[in-house]
């Protein structure tokens, strides 16, 4: 019997409304979906095992699943929260979790667009990101938990995201595929794919609206079925090589527009190793596509007055919503 793929939401989707984890169950339940991907422990108010057992019961009985997730595990890296521990033991911590709720894998990354532009070299990150991953290896075999490292915030392109899976171990390392993070790297989330399709675990999926720029291009997170970058298609495709996967939404439509000055040459100074064919595969998305301009809410997420987090709340939950719709009537999901 074929596998039917369920649809969930990362609860990154919803962080301004402030609900815990049993909150944010029911309304996924109540809106339709069948997965909640829980890409931080925010939401949790204990991780003593009687409360995450709650959680985990809570799940079951409204027939939902559970995936899980962390920050970052390198600790060369910019986002690296050592406050919490060493890598090691935050990655370790998050393996349990995920066994004891049937979490396919461990969400984590390496970290953020700025490390493509520390006085150490990207590969330097890469390489502690790959000594974290082989220090659990026994672990996550042991527990059957792979590490889902994911294409993060502008840190790594589908390429080079491949290279560092493949070094650190298949058999124990996958990848959270992000749909829209390509767009920060000027790579067509088609690219992304195709690289990352036979490594992938867990998914984060949204649409985006791209279109030129007199310095290149903006690319702005929109809900799904709003965006130019044909993500009917590349949502046909990822079903269709990703089969034993869920399909869970991340949707992050109350950012403003992202510039990417390609056409400045400090631009390239953090994308030396792009390939000419990968980018002209992203420019193609750029030429067909044009100003995003429908009404919508977005901030400076670094400055919220608890008025305007209160609206982005709403604005969140009508994104979310709209783009369940067409997930489970556009593409059948």
């Amino acid at each position: 019997m074929t596998r039917q793929m369920k649809l969930g939401v990362d609860n990154f989707s919803l962080r301004f409304n402030d609900w815990d984890a049993f909150q944010i169950l029911e309304y996924s339940h109540q809106i339709g979906l069948n997965i909640v991907h829980f890409s931080d422990l925010a939401p949790f108010k204990s991780l003593d095992d009687g409360y995450l057992d709650e959680v985990k019961q809570t799940a079951d009985r409204l027939d939902m699943g559970l995936e899980v997730g962390m920050g970052s595990i390198c600790e060369t890296s910019t986002t690296f929260n050592a406050t919490k521990g060493s890598a090691v033991e935050q990655l370790t911590q998050m393996l349990h979790i995920a066994a004891r709720f049937g979490s396919p894998g461990v969400r984590c990354y390496l970290g953020a667009n700025a490390d493509r532009r520390t006085p150490a070299p990207l590969q330097t990150h890469i390489d502690a990101t790959i000594a974290t991953c082989k220090a659990v290896r026994p672990l996550a075999l042991d527990l059957d938990v792979k590490i889902a490292i994911e294409n993060h915030a502008g840190d790594l392109q589908g390429r080079e995201l491949k290279g560092l899976i493949e070094r650190a171990g298949p058999d124990y390392v996958g990848a959270c595929i992000d749909s829209g993070n390509p767009l920060w790297v000027a790579e067509s989330p088609f690219t992304t794919l195709d690289h990352l399709a036979p490594y992938v675990v867990m998914s984060h999926v949204r649409d985006t609206a791209v279109w030129p720029h007199p310095k290149g291009a903006a690319a702005q997170w929109v809900a799904m079925g709003e965006g130019n970058v044909q993500i009917d298609q590349w949502a046909k495709q990822y079903m269709a090589q990703c089969p034993n996967t869920n399909f869970t939404l991340e949707i992050i439509g109350t950012l403003a527009p992202r510039l990417l000055n390609y056409l400045e040459n400090d631009y390239w100074d953090s994308y030396s190793n792009s390939l000419a064919s990968e980018f002209a595969r992203f420019l193609q998305h750029v030429a067909e596509g044009h100003a995003y301009t429908r009404p919508v809410l977005t901030a400076d997420w670094g400055s919220l007055t608890p008025e305007i987090r209160a609206a982005l709340a709403v604005e969140q939950r009508r994104q979310l919503e709209q783009s369940v719709h067409f997930c489970r009537y556009a593409l059948a999901i």
